[in-house]
Parts: C-alpha cells; structure tokens; sequence
C-alpha cells in the first residue's frame, strides 16, 4: 500500500510538471498575440499610407492627378499583399 506522503509527493510532482507546461503554453500565445499585434500595427500603418495616396488624388488638379497615380497604386498593392498575407497567417 502506498503512503500518504508518497502519494502526496506524487501529485505535487505531477502538478509542477502542469505549471510548467501551462507557462510554456501562455508564453507561446503571448509570443503569438506580439506578432499579431506587429502585424496589425504594421497593416494600419500600410493601410494610412494608401488612404492618404487616396486624398492626395482627391486633392490634386486634373492635370496633376495622373502624376501621382504611379505612388497610389503602388502604396494599394503593397498594402493589398500585406493584407491577403495577413489573413493566410491569422487562419492559421
């Protein structure tokens, strides 16, 4: 028959071993939850980049707007790439 101490000793051992393995699990998903979070403040920062291509457009003169079409396109592909990159990640 085992002892109470033993036994005890046991669990305790057993128990440590779930901590351990539950901070590892929590440092994961905070390691996952950083990069996510990088991820998005990068998307927003692409994201104002293209909206004020868009009003820089809005703004412009007809005969100046087709100047800057070139920046506004490549700010929208930039920011679409990252976007589609983003949510292929997230579905992860």
């Amino acid at each position: 028959m085992e002892k109470k101490d033993a036994y005890v000793a046991k669990l305790k051992t057993k128990i440590d071993k779930w901590s351990a393995d539950i901070d590892k699990l929590e440092a994961r998903a905070q390691k996952t939850r950083d990069e996510y979070d990088a991820q998005i403040t990068a998307l927003r920062e692409r994201y104002e980049a293209a909206k004020a291509k868009i009003a820089e457009i809005q703004d412009a003169s007809e005969s100046s707007w087709q100047d800057l079409k070139g920046g506004v396109e490549s700010a929208w592909n930039v920011f679409s790439k990252s976007l589609a990159k983003a949510k292929t990640r997230f579905k992860k």
